[in-house]
């Protein structure tokens, strides 16, 4: 029997990085679709803005730095911030929220630290950090979910409240938003409340919050795609899953009134959408095997301790940037031996 033989090198070559970034977007579909579902044509407006703004400023950069726009543009890795950027946001958030959002992602955080590959924080992260400090009240404008007695507005209506930053005069947005499960969470167990009260709350579903259990179903749906591409490691994802159910659940377990299941930890806000699809990022993130584990642990807990003790509902965004800080220093105590030499 005869098998093929070819020359140098054997080892395969690497993916380009724009199929690697359309695989990325093709496993949010999900997630996207019951975005669409649960609130509306929104989080379509929210993508197309962020995706117009992100390459908008990509090309301005490239330009200014006498860059080829054409070979960076078609990457997709600006793209794929913007996506993830948008799926964070308020489907209704004023068309201002995106342009900012993306002017820090692309602009401060990718261009100015020297472009793709050469950013120390991750992109989409810090430009959700920027918007949600500068637009406090339009980052909590979140749309109650799809139910039987209540409907996400239609397309035009959702244009005219982006592109106008007020909803059409028949509707207001007290009858339009609700707190989200988290904010729900916070708020009451800073009153006293139980989270047997706080759980009657018509927003809550079975795991999480109502239409954001089946969100975050999606979005596993889709990292684990991912990872049996091998397109992500296993490592972060695994970290921040374990780490949320191992520090959750011995708290529930001992006082389930003072404390949030570890399910509805997980499928509420984006700790799911960060574990799979941003603390994944290979440049930002860890780089050793060890290191990646202690990152994906770290963005769990402080993700858990600003959701319990910070200002903000979810500290997705925060989390990820604070453990971007520490990441030379964790690749430097777990950078595995090298063969022949001490550790």
């Amino acid at each position: 029997m005869r098998f093929p033989v070819n020359g140098a090198p054997h080892l395969p070559p690497k993916p380009r990085v724009n199929r690697l970034m359309g695989q990325v977007v093709l496993a949010l579909l999900p997630a996207i679709a019951a975005h669409w579902w649960f609130f509306g044509w929104g989080i379509a407006i929210q993508i197309a803005l962020a995706c117009l703004f992100a390459l908008g400023f990509e090309w301005g950069m490239l330009r200014l730095r006498q860059r080829r726009p054409r070979l960076f543009l078609t990457d997709g890795s600006a793209l794929v911030t913007a996506v993830l950027f948008a799926l964070c946001l308020p489907p209704l958030s004023p068309w201002w929220v995106s342009a900012t959002g993306m002017l820090f992602a692309i602009v401060v955080a990718k261009h100015l630290y020297g472009g793709l590959g050469y950013n120390l924080f991750n992109p989409a992260m810090v430009g959700l950090a920027a918007v949600i400090i500068a637009f406090p009240t339009e980052l909590s404008q979140w749309l109650t979910p799809r139910g039987p007695a209540s409907a996400p507005p239609g397309l035009t209506e959702s244009l005219l409240t982006v592109f106008s930053g007020v909803p059409p005069e028949r509707l207001a947005w007290e009858a339009l938003t609700s707190a989200t499960p988290l904010e729900l969470v916070r708020t009451g167990l800073q009153d006293q409340l139980l989270m047997s009260e706080i759980r009657t709350h018509p927003v809550f579903g079975t795991l999480g919050g109502r239409g954001w259990d089946w969100i975050g179903l999606a979005t596993l749906l889709g990292g684990l795609w991912l990872v049996w591409q091998r397109v992500i490691g296993w490592h972060v994802p695994a970290a921040v899953i374990l780490t949320t159910l191992l520090v959750t659940l011995p708290l529930w377990l001992i006082a389930p009134d003072l404390h949030a299941s570890p399910l509805s930890q997980l499928f509420s806000g984006g700790l799911l959408l960060c574990a799979f699809f941003i603390a994944t990022d290979p440049v930002s993130g860890s780089a050793t095997p060890r290191g990646k584990l202690l990152f994906g642990a770290g963005v769990a807990i402080l993700t858990l301790a600003i959701r319990r003790w910070g200002g903000f509902p979810d500290g997705v965004a925060f989390a990820v940037l604070l453990m971007n800080m520490l990441v030379p220093l964790i690749d430097r105590y777990t950078r595995p031996r090298v063969y022949g030499y001490a550790r």
